[in-house]
């Protein structure tokens, strides 16, 4: 132990000697622990990010949306998934646990003077929770609403502000189309979620009212009439969109190949498209896992580049030292320690480079938050420009990613002092003696 010690010690002056150039050596394998830790952290970020945005659909769901057809043949205008569709799933779909039809359709809000072009959203009591939808104030939907068909509605927050700006929205009248809507409920705020996949695209709850479906269907019925100039267009739609809950996660994936092939016989057109959520976390974990191991790759070339440093900065070291080497062994030391000495100042630097490389890793959270707060003041647009998940995104630390690259920088100084200290301990004592 006391041998240790004092090696340790020795190989702490020698480098102390030169200053500079043992602090870029460390600062060479800092930056390489670091990258590690922070690349970790990012990519567990981003990742964990997107798996919160496809959970948020539910594991148990499975969507089924109403896509327009790439072909204009479509009888009469009318395309995707029908009442009778929703009726057949849910007769016929054993697994099934509840069937949510929602239909959908950009509409004009007024409370008075006051106008909101926003989305006009039919749907049933169960949509709130599956969607996860929070109500602040009075109540959402009932049976009782779908029922009678009654003219309620419920209404997002950023609409209660804007139709409502001075007092309680709760009881007033909305007017939708030409009736008027009595207020229910209003939903507390909820961010905007990202598109996921090709046939789910982003949403954004912040102008929406939502309605019985049953009134939707009697009072607004299902034909769409566009004019534009020169073009006159005619759509007939039913169903926007089915959120079927499964009763155990295992079936999703099954009762998703049953329902395509329930749905496949009476649309020719392709005029559906299935989103499974499960599946989707399925392949954004197995993403993941290859993320991270790029990002690790990328990082352990940032490590090996310092560690050519700490191999080239000992071969310096045992150039400039040939005559001290010649001294110890004719003084009687053995190679073992003269081995030993260099293996250790190698090591060292790696050892003390890794520690500080953990400690700025560590700070990886409260540093890019500083620097992202910095870009959005010098460069707002440049910034807002940029996807949400980028603006957003929170680094994870990934725990084992610490003691891991720690670990590796240790290692990196021995592979790379290796040749240095044999180098030093094979030199002949007497040529070393000549040298000066």
């Amino acid at each position: 132990m006391t041998n240790l010690l004092r090696l340790l010690k020795l190989s702490a002056k020698s480098l102390l000697l030169h200053p500079l150039r043992s602090g870029l050596t460390v600062l060479g394998i800092l930056i390489g622990v670091a990258s590690v830790v922070w690349l970790m952290a990012i990519g567990e970020g981003i990742s964990l990010a997107s798996q919160k945005q496809i959970a948020s659909l539910g594991a148990k769901n499975i969507i089924v949306r109403t896509i327009k057809p790439t072909t204009d043949r479509f009888e009469g205008g009318g395309y995707g998934v029908t009442r009778d569709d929703y009726d057949r799933i849910a007769a016929t779909v054993p697994t099934l646990d509840r069937t949510l039809p929602i239909r959908e359709l950009e509409q004009e809000f007024r409370n008075g003077p006051r106008k909101l072009e926003g989305r006009l959203v039919g749907s049933t009591g169960d949509y709130a929770e599956m969607t996860r939808l929070r109500i602040d104030q009075g109540r959402f939907l009932t049976a009782i609403d779908l029922e009678k068909e009654i003219n309620h509605c419920v209404l997002a927050a950023e609409v209660a502000d804007h139709l409502f700006p001075a007092g309680d929205a709760l009881g007033q009248r909305v007017m939708i189309d030409k009736d008027f809507y009595v207020v229910v409920g209003v939903a507390a705020p909820r961010a905007a979620s990202a598109g996921i996949g090709g046939s789910l695209a982003a949403e954004d709850y912040a102008a929406d009212i939502y309605i019985p479906i049953t009134t939707f269907w009697r009072r607004l019925g299902d034909t769409i009439i566009s004019i534009k100039p020169g073009q006159f267009e005619r759509n007939i739609i039913e169903v926007s969109q089915l959120t079927l809950r499964v009763r155990e996660q295992g079936d999703v994936l099954k009762t998703a190949d049953l329902i395509r092939d329930t749905l496949a016989p009476h649309h020719r057109l392709k005029d559906f498209a299935i989103t499974v959520p499960f599946e989707l976390m399925q392949q954004a974990r197995t993403t993941q896992l290859m993320f991270i191991l790029v990002l690790g790759l990328i990082a352990a070339i940032s490590l090996v580049v310092g560690g050519i440093g700490v191999m080239n900065i000992m071969l310096t070291t045992v150039t400039e030292r040939t005559r001290e080497i010649g001294v110890r062994r004719a003084l009687g030391a053995k190679r073992r320690d003269i081995t030993g000495q260099f293996l250790t100042e190698s090591v060292f630097l790696a050892v003390v480079g890794g520690g500080l490389g953990v400690l700025v890793g560590l700070a990886c959270r409260p540093l890019l938050v500083a620097v992202r707060t910095v870009l959005f003041q010098l460069f707002p647009l440049q910034m807002e420009s940029l996807p949400e998940l980028i603006r957003e995104v929170e680094p994870v630390l990934v725990f084992w990613s610490i003691p891991l690259a720690f670990v590796i920088s240790a290692l990196v100084g021995v592979v790379f002092g290796v040749y240095p200290a044999t180098r030093a301990a094979k030199l002949d004592p007497i040529v070393a003696l000549r040298n000066e």
